[in-house]
């Protein structure tokens, strides 16, 4: 039995791809052997593997930047306006309340919250807000 889709397949694979890559990534920064003594992209300390492990990640936040404007696109041509704003805004208040509230507390294991690290997840949380407002 074949299930009709209406997903564009090779959105969902680049997305595949990328969080692989950013996976592996955050896998090399906890355990890879020198992960604490030396930066993977200095090229007196590093090898080639390495460098380009770290180095192609740096590639992984612009095309998830972009991935979620191409699927906000995507999204919006079947809804109008006041839908796509809400949902863009929404969407964006849900990805910072991830950043902060749970994303955080796995980086660093503070319950106290003394530390707010914003990444990624947030920027594309503050892109979609502006981005609903926007339209």
């Amino acid at each position: 039995m074949t299930l009709k889709t209406n997903r564009i397949q090779s959105i969902d694979l680049l997305r595949g791809v990328v969080m692989v890559i950013m996976a592996l990534d955050h896998v090399r920064d906890y355990f890879h052997l020198g992960a604490f003594s030396y930066d993977p992209v200095n090229m007196e300390t590093t090898n080639p593997v390495l460098f380009f492990t770290r180095f192609i990640t740096h590639y992984c936040a612009p095309i998830f930047v972009f991935l979620a404007g191409t699927s906000a696109f995507l999204y919006g041509a079947k809804k109008t306006k006041a839908q796509l704003a809400k949902f863009l805004m929404t969407r964006g208040l849900w990805l910072i309340i991830v950043e902060i509230i749970i994303m955080d507390f796995l980086w660093w294991f503070d319950i106290t919250y003394s530390f707010i690290n914003l990444q990624v997840i947030w920027a594309i949380g503050i892109c979609m807000i502006l981005l609903g407002i926007l339209i």
